[in-house]
């Protein structure tokens, strides 16, 4: 093997990580975590939280992989995207492809250790979070069809912990919804022109930069009551209460970082806040039940 050949392999991961974005797992992991928190009334047992964690990462990198896949066309024209893995040739679509592959069975296998209901409900979670990739063409609601990709991740983490449904992962669920739905449509601002011209479906798109704009904190406000919902339906302490004050600041931060005339922040708005959002809102929450028992 030639040195150039062993720099290529030693690379190969590191780009794959690059392909999924890795880092915006920190978007719905903590609500997973928190959900299991709730549903154990404290920590989960160490195997089941290990594949919580491991169906987390492969639905989640799946769906990355099948997006970037998807979407290479188009990310190929469009200014913004043009130097993604796969359009910059840094990955080819096959090695793509069968990342992609390798992490859904990761999740189904996942979800079978976990229990028959994580198991029967893998191939549902599977459609929505890969079918996601080719709602944009279709409908100016594919930022809530995203929303529901990640607001799966509390209601699985519940199911894999209990092995039933419960109100209060379903609101919580409803919650990351339509949280990400607002944030995502604030992201979206940055392809305005582009999303118009290729006659894609995002709501500025659509709707124009302002109203999308208020659609957005529509959708964040709701976020922040379903939020409070599952406060109330968990009984939750003063320490619960906080996160749910904290989220308040995070999402009117992003509306106070963006407006139509200045799209420089959208990036602070997009990660920085929801990240801090969401680990905040599991830390508070989880801590308050640990301690509280």
């Amino acid at each position: 093997m030639t040195g150039a050949a062993s720099v290529e392999r030693a690379r190969s991961p590191a780009r794959f990580l690059s392909l999924v974005t890795f880092s915006h797992t920190i978007f719905a992991l903590p609500f997973a975590l928190l959900a299991a928190v709730l549903a154990a009334g404290g920590l989960p047992q160490a195997g089941t939280l290990l594949w919580i964690l491991v169906a987390m990462v492969g639905a989640r990198s799946a769906a990355m992989a099948f997006n970037r896949i998807a979407d290479r066309e188009i990310d190929a024209v469009n200014p913004r995207t043009q130097t993604r893995d796969i359009p910059a040739g840094r990955v080819s679509v096959g090695s793509a492809a069968a990342f992609c592959a390798l992490s859904a069975a990761a999740f189904v296998f996942a979800a079978w250790r976990l229990n028959p209901l994580c198991l029967a409900l893998a191939p549902v979670a599977l459609l929505v979070v890969l079918g996601y990739s080719y709602t944009k063409r279709l409908t100016a609601l594919s930022h809530v069809v995203l929303g529901l990709g990640l607001a799966i991740a509390p209601v699985g983490a519940w199911i894999a912990v209990t092995g039933r449904f419960a109100a209060t992962p379903v609101v919580l669920g409803f919650s990351v919804l339509f949280w990400v739905a607002g944030f995502d449509v604030i992201y979206s601002l940055q392809d305005e022109a582009f999303d118009r011209a290729h006659g894609l479906f995002s709501l500025p798109a659509r709707v124009g930069a302002r109203r999308a704009l208020d659609l957005s904190t529509v959708f964040h406000a709701l976020s922040l009551v379903l939020l409070y919902g599952v406060f109330v339906l968990s009984g939750g302490g003063p320490l619960f209460g906080l996160g749910v004050v904290l989220a308040g600041i995070f999402l009117v931060r992003q509306h106070v970082l963006v407006s139509t005339k200045d799209l420089s922040r959208v990036d602070g708005a997009f990660f920085t806040a929801n990240g801090w959002l969401s680990v905040a809102v599991f830390l508070c929450g989880a801590l308050d039940v640990i301690l509280r028992r």
